[in-house]
């Protein structure tokens, strides 16, 4: 074997450049947050052939004083901690201090910068194989202008593995737009081949960073988008969430901050999509723009060379706290806050604002409903307990079956949910004045307006100043019945159902551990389990409700959620799931006639129900087609 002898500078710095340099995209990263960290108000980002020819990166932050610029690019030398409590709460983007050293191995690079107490501006170039610093006079304002040319110059095998030039810029596009959403206060320019890409001011007010976030991440977004602001336990999560309609067909459109420094977290993601689990269709991605600021003593962020990731000291109070926080959001989306972004994209930005649209006699937004009933003109209010009880007992699920589940539970029946009377058969369309929008009795117009017919025993047409809303009926009474369900399972207790034959399971000792630790709160689940040996449980006790599951299968999810996530919440998620099949059995169904009041009582409902927007499998409800959108398929106002 070798002898063991100490690496070179240069062989060391090109070790440490594998992992902080990974292509062009990773230079303006670094350099980025460098410039954010010296106060920079703005940041130029210039970049040739994709990055490989040039990056240039201008601020005008505090900069570096000339006595301190050869060690500017030395390894391990940073301005940013002295000491490991420093460390241990560190509030700078970076902090490593390999950065400039490692770049500056496998590129030509040179750095000018100038202080407020110099009279004149110095410049520092590194190049060739010996990596000597050299040192000479330059003109520049205050501030720093970092020059990286022929990027992996003298490592011609990493050149091999980057990609075509448009590539390439995606990538350092992609870096400029994290470091632009991380940053309001701060200003952007972003040129390629000499062509501005971006230019972004200052966004201090609500309006201005609404207006870049719309410029980055496409207006649809938030348009679409439901501001958050909460604190918790010296937690705050702000930002942005898109409606569940507004999903993506893969994860593209996720940024989570924390404080300031964009991440990829596991444990994030599981809360995100937690809180997502029972409103995005078959495997779609949610849309946001989060941020969550804590105390940085509480969050590691020395944990990976790139700093994409963190380890949060009590992971598990994070994950609780992104989750509710992002449940109750979407939890208190009613229909009216979907008309943003459904009256957006019909009639423009200037057509929401204005409240109307060109072209169109009559296109006023919808007014928000005060919460009391308006009576239309073609009928009465639906009285009693609403549309979620009004199904045809000899089509939907039998009052016995409900009466069964509730006694699962533990409890009785619930009111909403009782054996209803028949529907009748009423024709599909009552006759009523054309001036359904308005209430006879001045309460403003509802969300979701007045129904005015029902089309192929399937949708209900409603009238809303807005123009026309389609509902499907069945798909909207389902999550209205789903809602309930949870409701009334969440007021009783979960009761347990004991195996005749305890279930007997061979797991790992770090499981049977976690399953003797966690007794209690198993058992709050519904599940008794003993330990019966190193590496053997006993499943005496499931929920009654999932009598049917797979118990073996459920208590090692349950177990894996507790070791990576640190909770579970498998056996909600599968009575959920079963309390979904319920609702979807017990709902309305095709081809039944509804009256008019009866359709109404649907909508009101809807405007009342929690994530009324989409069923239980994720589709959505309902769909407004503006008056804009009419004019234009009979071409009025041209």
């Amino acid at each position: 074997m070798p002898s063991i002898r100490l690496l070179s500078p240069r062989l060391a710095n090109q070790i440490a450049a594998g992992e902080v340099v990974e292509r062009p995209a990773s230079v303006v990263k670094e350099l980025v947050e460098n410039a954010l960290d010296a106060g920079a108000d703005r940041v130029d980002v210039e970049v040739e052939q994709g990055g490989v020819k040039l990056i240039r990166v201008r601020d005008d932050g505090s900069g570096i004083s000339e006595d301190d610029l050869p060690l500017a690019l030395s390894r391990h030398a940073t301005s940013k901690i002295a000491s490991l409590d420093d460390l241990e709460a560190v509030a700078s983007l970076g902090f490593r201090g390999e950065a400039l050293a490692s770049i500056s191995s496998v590129s030509r690079l040179a750095l000018t910068s100038r202080t407020h107490g110099q009279e004149a501006a110095s410049r520092v170039e590194v190049e060739g194989r010996d990596m000597e610093a050299l040192i000479s006079p330059a003109a520049h304002p205050v501030g720093t202008t970092v020059e990286v040319r022929d990027l992996f110059f003298n490592t011609p095998a990493r050149r091999k593995f980057l990609r075509t030039e448009k590539t390439e810029f995606n990538h350092v596009e992609e870096c400029v737009r994290r470091q632009a959403l991380s940053r309001f206060d701060a200003g952007f320019t972003l040129r390629h081949n000499q062509r501005v890409i971006q230019n972004l001011r200052p966004a201090e007010s609500m309006v201005d960073r609404e207006r870049r976030i719309g410029a980055l991440c496409g207006q649809k977004f938030i348009d679409n988008a439901v501001v958050i602001d909460a604190e918790a336990t010296g937690l705050r999560l702000w930002g942005w969430v898109a409606l569940p309609t507004f999903s993506r067909s893969q994860a593209d459109l996720q940024y989570f901050f924390v404080n300031g420094r964009v991440i990829r977290d596991r444990l994030v993601a599981h809360a995100v999509r937690q809180a997502y689990r029972d409103v995005l269709y078959n495997n779609r991605h949610p849309a946001f723009v989060l941020y969550l600021e804590v105390d940085p003593a509480t969050v590691d962020v020395n944990v990976h060379p790139t700093k994409h990731e963190v380890r949060f000291r009590d992971g598990r109070l994070v994950h609780d706290f992104i989750f509710r926080t992002l449940h109750k959001a979407l939890a208190d989306v009613r229909p009216d806050d979907h008309f943003r972004g459904a009256v957006a994209q019909s009639f423009g930005r200037e057509g929401v604002e204005q409240g109307g649209s060109p072209g169109s006699e009559s296109s006023s937004h919808p007014q928000p409903w005060n919460g009391q009933p308006a009576i239309p003109a073609g009928g009465s209010h639906a009285s009693g307990t609403g549309f979620g009880g009004q199904v045809a007992p000899q089509q939907e699920w039998r009052a016995s079956d409900q009466m069964a589940f509730y006694q699962s539970l533990g409890g009785g029946g619930v009111s909403a949910l009782h054996e209803p009377a028949s529907l009748g058969n009423a024709a599909t369309t009552a006759p009523s004045p054309l001036n359904q929008t308005a209430s006879t009795d001045g309460h403003e117009e509802p969300p979701l307006g007045y129904a005015i017919a029902q089309l192929h025993g399937i949708y209900v047409l409603a009238q809303s100043s807005a123009g026309m809303i389609v509902v499907d009926m069945h798909a909207a009474h389902e999550r209205i019945t789903y809602e309930r369900m949870k409701r009334a399972l969440a007021e009783q207790d979960l009761k347990s159902q004991p195996l005749l034959v305890p279930l007997s399971l061979a797991v790992s000792q770090k499981e049977a551990a976690l399953a003797e630790t966690h007794g209690e709160e198993l058992q709050q689940l519904g599940l008794q389990i003993e330990c019966i040996g190193p590496e053997t449980l006993a499943v005496r006790q499931v929920p009654a409700l999932l009598r049917g599951a797979d118990t073996e299968q459920l208590v090692r999810d349950v177990l894996s959620d507790l070791i990576e996530h640190g909770q579970s919440d498998r056996v909600e998620a599968v009575t959920h799931e079963l309390l979904g099949t319920m609702a979807c059995h017990g709902s309305v169904r095709a081809n039944r006639q509804l009256t008019i009041p009866e359709m109404n009582s649907l909508l009101r409902d809807m405007e009342a129900t929690e994530r009324s927007g989409q069923c239980n499998h994720g589709r959505p409800t309902w769909t407004l087609v503006t008056l804009a959108e009419l004019d234009k398929l009979f071409l009025r106002g041209r």
